[in-house]
């Protein structure tokens, strides 16, 4: 049993195949999926997919990239859309000052007008952070986010922001990047957390693993990140993929609440 913690099942790409795709997870072992809101539109496909399958859940929110186009009204139906109850989380949500599509003081501030949001709607955060290690965990700390708690999605820090991250409660999730030739350095953090405060996912269609790096990603897939993690940990008595499925399985559930 493997849950997909961060999906996109609502992107066009699946447009064509999305029952088979879902099927093909579902048959690799694939029990639950999370898909993630980036905006309003992309929450709203989010919470309707989940109303089609009782193993999929959502979450809601507005990526860095896309808090330029928050509107007045936008807050008011994400409190809506939060009653339903597939939704189990709050994001993605966070600051990237790699590509600064929203201006970085306009990413702050959403940033912290969102946590406090998922403080009122009592649901835990999903966090998305590129070369904002600093301010990330700044703004974290005085939001009192780790009174929510969440996961830093798809991990590619270094050791320190892993630390902080741990430090704070929160949950560390690892996607097909673990996988790649040129992530040594993630490996060995991946090596070091905690196993009850690790997560995995997909992040698909993007960021698809070896051996099926250059094609498009999909939750089947996730299973590759479950078992690069075992072998990663091999040393630990007891290791396995299955033991990193129970694991990231019984985390998710914790984390999200889920039955």
């Amino acid at each position: 049993m493997l849950i997909d913690t961060h999906t996109h099942l609502d992107d066009a790409r699946y447009n064509d195949d999305r029952d088979a795709m879902i099927a093909r997870a579902r048959e690799a072992g694939v029990d639950r999926f999370i898909t993630i809101g980036c905006d309003l539109a992309t929450s709203q496909s989010a919470v309707a997919l989940a109303d089609q399958h009782d193993f999929v859940y959502a979450a809601i929110g507005v990526h860095p990239h896309a808090v330029k186009h928050i509107q007045d009204t936008w807050y008011d139906e994400f409190r809506r859309l939060a009653k339903n109850k597939h939704v189990v989380a709050y994001g993605e949500i966070g600051l990237d000052y790699h590509y600064n599509h929203s201006l970085p003081k306009e990413q702050r501030d959403r940033f912290r007008e969102q946590i406090q949001l998922a403080h009122e709607l009592r649901l835990p955060i999903i966090i998305h952070t590129r070369e904002a290690d600093a301010d990330t965990v700044s703004i974290l700390k005085e939001e009192k986010a780790s009174e929510i708690g969440g996961v830093f999605h798809c991990f590619s820090g270094d050791a320190a922001l892993a630390k902080e991250a741990l430090d704070l409660g929160f949950y560390l999730s690892f996607s097909g990047i673990v996988t790649f030739p040129k992530a040594s350095a993630l490996r060995d953090i991946a090596k070091t957390v905690p196993l009850d405060r690790l997560l995995i996912e997909t992040d698909c269609p993007y960021l698809t693993p070896v051996p099926y790096r250059g094609k498009r990603n999909e939750p089947a897939y996730v299973a590759h990140v479950a078992q690069q993690l075992a072998a990663i940990r091999a040393d630990e008595p007891g290791m396995s993929p299955e033991t990193i499925a129970l694991a990231t399985t019984g985390n998710a559930k914790r984390l999200f609440n889920l039955a």
